[in-house]
């Protein structure tokens, strides 16, 4: 659904624990793929129905693939980290809403989100090598870069879980509120951002993630050149003239 601006993605697969599966996997890509087009869509709240975000994959289904578990998972994750490559592309934010728990590919897909709210009740793990398996779900670039090499490492290979509260510390989430709060408070944090200078805070998230992956010069060209570019829009020149003005700025 589309309100205000935001474009409202709901996990409807509660009985499952909203995990992850081919069926999961295509409807995402084809819902990234539709927010990346959709000018009405500035910025995205992602929550899930029932008292899981996301369990992870979905183990019971993976169990009766027999002898082609590897091929079929091969072709689920290509729609799975095609999904979360288009998202990360896109330039407008993505807020998570997650109660309960995010485990396994929940947590490599929450890690992929630019901001996340948490329930207070929330737990978060890793949990592939329990079940003889390794990460995915781009969690090997997403989770090093949020929390470091060692504690990314503590989770992969000990499992350990994580309270709402710890992963605040660490910074895997942004902030924590009441379990009945957290998809209003979602919601209301992508409302904040779709009314604000939707193009700068788009390109203000790729400018960040860019420079993840460059070296200091790179990426203070591609800096100088998307500053340059919102300075010759009206909402950078709104903004800078709301400011000397001392004026709230209307953007469009």
């Amino acid at each position: 659904d589309v309100r205000d601006r935001v474009g409202l993605l709901h996990f409807n697969r509660p009985e499952g624990a909203n995990a992850v599966n081919p069926a999961f996997s295509r409807d995402l890509r084809a819902a990234m793929m539709g927010i990346a087009y959709d000018d009405n869509v500035k910025a995205v709240a992602v929550t899930a129905a029932g008292k899981i975000f996301c369990g992870g994959g979905d183990l019971k289904e993976f169990a009766g693939w027999g002898a082609d578990l590897p091929r079929n998972a091969h072709v689920m994750l290509q729609d799975f980290h095609a999904a979360i490559h288009q998202m990360n592309r896109t330039p407008k934010p993505f807020v998570a809403g997650v109660r309960g728990a995010a485990g396994g590919a929940g947590l490599s897909l929450m890690s992929a989100f630019d901001l996340v709210v948490s329930s207070e009740s929330a737990k978060y793990t890793l949990a592939y090598t329990r079940a003889g398996v390794t990460p995915d779900g781009t969690s090997s670039y997403f989770l090093a870069r949020h929390i470091g090499l060692r504690r990314t490492l503590d989770l992969a290979l000990t499992n350990r879980v994580l309270s709402a509260d710890e992963a605040e510390q660490w910074g895997l989430v942004n902030r924590v509120v009441p379990d009945d709060d957290v998809d209003q408070a979602a919601v209301d944090l992508a409302t904040q951002l779709a009314s604000g200078a939707t193009w700068a805070l788009g390109h203000a998230k790729r400018a960040v993630y860019n420079g993840m992956d460059h070296s200091l010069e790179t990426a203070g060209e591609y800096e100088a050149e998307v500053i340059t570019e919102a300075m010759s829009s009206h909402d950078g020149q709104e903004g800078i003239a709301a400011f000397v003005e001392k004026r709230s700025p209307e953007f469009e």
